[in-house]
């Protein structure tokens, strides 16, 4: 495998270090390999800079030549127009060795500041120029993160069956289904095929609403090779719902495990509802397929909607069932939810509402009702919506609180579902702008790194019910975990259209 290309150099633009404006730092010229008449060489401070005035308006690549000859990342915040993201700048072995890291940006008509700020005590690295590529021949996202995952893992040692490689390898097949690479679908058949017998065996007991989402790569498989092994291996999830156990009022419970008996979750409709309506449209419909993803829905939204105050249309992240074991986070004040919004589980219940509503047909009885969901939800969320970055904060609701931090992959999946609303006709057209500083604020998020890979931050790591701020505010943050490059796969093959 390859590594991933830069975007030509047709329309890119050199701007030396030495030529911006320098905060507390010096033009040096003692290290082979500079470009012009030399490099910046940084405090080793924290708020150390350089800015650059930039003229390319429009989609651009901003890359970044550095020399770093510790063996210490000196990561640096690249502050474009007021809005910032985060790139790191690991150790390039010595000083004489200049890499580069790039970001994406969407740059204004006229002058643009492009400031670059060290975040540690170590300072920067060693800066020697900024090239700006606004060539029409942009690096394509969507196959820059396909190919950078498919080279760091083969189809053996991406993981074992379950929601995240599921949810990415969704993003990968509708990459697939709009490039056409064979590379990309064969990827996800073998990774399938590690759990799927020739017979349609496959050795899971499907007792978590988690364990299903998979079951829509054995959908799109079946669909794509009309092989009838991953039908039957998709008709052991179907067959399962039959008897899974729910609440009073007819929800799925999040998992049949004792400690989460009668739970729901906001995650768990994207873990289930899609898959089902997929079945019922792609495999075998009946009123099963056809009645239940819309109630899910409907039963998951009346508890744990919010319907009050500013955050009213938002949700909270999971709800109990009074009359069995009672999760230690509940707050019956609040409906026996654990009373706060986080930022992943109203992206997946937006994304499954949107996708349900693909798949059901347009005088399905209860069309309306999930249309009237996302028309309370596509606003809550634009309310919220961080004007600095175009990102949503971890915890939807405290974006004042020092602890709280942007979060990309639910970023990814509110930007989606508010496009496809708009697209779509469910809300207003004015309602574009918000996903537009959306796909704005994650591609803030992506960069190349010196190994010419994608790299995707500020993502989330699997997250349980809490009932702590705290809690939320904690949770690592591991770069190009695959909850991130899932949602960023299948927002940006909508949002690049």
């Amino acid at each position: 495998m390859q590594p991933v290309a830069v975007a030509s150099a047709t329309a890119a633009t050199l701007y030396e270090a030495e030529e911006g404006t320098i905060s507390r730092g010096v033009v040096e010229s003692n290290h082979a390999g500079f470009t012009g008449s030399g490099f910046v060489n940084l405090d080793n401070v924290a708020g150390s800079s350089v800015e650059w005035a930039v003229d390319a308006p429009g989609p651009a690549t901003l890359a970044f030549r550095y020399a770093n000859g510790t063996g210490a990342d000196r990561p640096m915040t690249i502050t474009i127009n007021g809005t910032t993201t985060t790139l790191s700048f690991p150790g390039t072995g010595s000083w004489t060795t200049w890499r580069t890291v790039t970001v994406r940006a969407e740059l204004a008509t006229g002058a643009n500041a492009v400031k670059a700020t060290a975040t540690t005590a170590n300072g920067g690295p060693n800066l020697d120029s900024l090239t700006v590529d606004s060539s029409s021949g942009a690096t394509d996202w969507s196959r820059a993160v396909v190919d950078s995952t498919m080279a760091r893992y083969s189809p053996g040692s991406l993981g074992g069956w379950g929601y995240t490689r599921g949810l990415y390898l969704w993003g990968q097949y509708l990459v697939w289904q709009r490039t056409g690479d064979a590379r990309y679908l064969q990827y996800i058949k073998d990774w399938a095929d590690r759990f799927v017998d020739s017979s349609g065996g496959i050795s899971q007991s499907f007792d978590n609403l988690d364990s299903m989402q998979a079951g829509n790569v054995l959908l799109a498989l079946y669909r794509e090779t009309g092989q009838a092994r991953y039908r039957t291996a998709a008709a052991r999830i179907r067959t399962r719902l039959n008897t899974y156990p729910r609440t009073s009022d007819g929800g799925w419970w999040h998992s049949t495990s004792t400690s989460r008996e009668g739970q729901l979750w906001g995650d768990g409709v994207y873990m289930v509802d899609p898959f089902l309506a997929r079945y019922g449209a792609w495999v075998a419909a009946d009123s099963f397929t056809s009645a239940e993803p819309a109630r899910q829905l409907e039963v998951y939204w009346s508890h744990l909607r919010r319907t009050s105050g500013s955050a009213a249309g938002l949700l909270y992240h999971a709800y109990d069932e009074p009359g069995g074991p009672t999760a230690s986070w509940v707050k019956p004040s609040l409906g026996n939810t654990n009373g706060i919004s986080w930022c992943r589980a109203m992206g997946w219940f937006g994304m499954a509402v949107t996708d349900v509503l693909e798949l059901i047909p347009a005088d399905h009885p209860r069309r309306a009702a999930l249309i009237d969901i996302l028309r309370e939800l596509v606003p809550a969320y634009a309310r919220w919506q961080d004007p600095a970055t175009g990102r949503w904060w971890q915890v939807v609701t405290e974006p004042s609180n020092p602890s709280n931090w942007t979060e990309t992959s639910c970023s990814a999946m509110y930007t989606y579902t508010i496009s496809r609303a708009v697209e779509r006709g469910y809300v207003d057209a004015s309602y574009n702008v918000y996903a537009q500083r959306g796909y704005q604020g994650v591609l803030a998020q992506v960069s190349l790194g010196s190994d010419g890979r994608t790299n995707i931050a500020g993502i989330s790591e699997g997250t349980n019910a809490g009932d702590s701020l705290a809690y939320y505010f904690g949770r690592a943050r591991p770069v190009n975990d695959l909850h991130g490059l899932g949602a960023f796969l299948i927002m940006n093959e909508q949002l690049s259209r």
